[in-house]
């Protein structure tokens, strides 16, 4: 109920609401290492600092990073994985996000102490976040062909419909070199999931049916969380030369928590 009331509000409301939630604790929470205040992050809930230094574990013990690489953060927000990532990279990181603050934030705080992490804003329309004329469906990333060695996309498919996740996953493939790979997190519909989600209390919830593609939580914000279907996804990666080599279950559904990181669903895949 809290969650539907909250996406009754407008973007600019939401960041305002946090602000004001989160202001007595920034300005007494002692601060011991670099990391935005309460009241700025919009990127979800739990131990910020955490979350970030448990995705770093991951694609390093997870999906072979490696401090060579050439790295492409799809929807940095607000710098939580940038920050880990800062002493372990050492030729270029490449972020971008549609949400100016996030952005702005990093640039001042990750870029001016570690130029070879860049950061830039771009007004994509979503209607969670930014009401921009900007399409994400027809967004070309701004980088060369074959430019990145590695590329992850954290919370970012369970916002984006469906012609925008086709495209990015179509500039994902272009921007990628081959062998490179990707991590990204979805809301995975199969039958095991639709099984668990219909069943167990407490858990996401996609009632509104797209098509036999995706699904949605929210009729009037639609980007708020979005699910596709397991061989929809599947399909796209394929016809644009991915292999797709893990795929770890989340808890989302009501699932039995396999790690912390894993509450939406986690797929690595590579470019053939």
């Amino acid at each position: 109920m809290l969650r539907k009331l909250f996406y009754l509000l407008p973007p600019s409301w939401r960041h305002s609401i946090r602000w004001i939630i989160y202001l007595p604790e920034d300005l007494f929470a002692a601060k011991k290492e670099l990391s935005p205040p309460a009241r700025l992050i919009y990127t979800g809930r739990g131990d910020f600092l955490k979350q970030g230094k448990e995705w770093c574990d991951f694609f390093i013990h997870h999906a072979g990073l490696k401090p060579s690489h050439k790295v492409l953060d799809i929807g940095s927000g607000i710098g939580r994985i940038a920050l880990p990532l800062k002493e372990y990279l050492t030729v270029k990181y490449e972020g971008f996000d549609a949400v100016r603050l996030g952005v702005e934030w990093c640039a001042q705080n990750i870029s001016k102490r570690y130029p070879h992490f860049r950061f830039q804003y771009f007004p994509l329309h979503n209607d969670l976040y930014n009401q921009s004329v900007l399409q994400a469906s027809q967004f070309v990333f701004p980088y060369p062909e074959s430019e990145f060695d590695f590329a992850f996309a954290i919370s970012v498919f369970t916002h984006l419909l469906p012609g925008e996740v086709e495209n990015y996953i179509s500039q994902m493939k272009r921007v990628l070199n081959t062998g490179a790979k990707a991590v990204c997190t979805f809301f995975v519909l199969t039958e095991d999931s639709i099984k668990y989600m219909n069943t167990r209390s407490g858990t996401f919830k996609f009632s509104i049916t797209g098509n036999e593609t995706f699904a949605l939580m929210d009729k009037k914000v639609k980007s708020a969380n979005v699910a596709y279907y397991e061989v929809h996804l599947e399909k796209l990666f394929t016809t644009n030369s991915f292999e797709i080599i893990k795929k770890i279950q989340g808890h989302w559904c009501g699932r039995e928590k396999y790690m912390n990181l894993a509450f939406q669903d986690i797929w690595v895949v590579r470019r053939k």
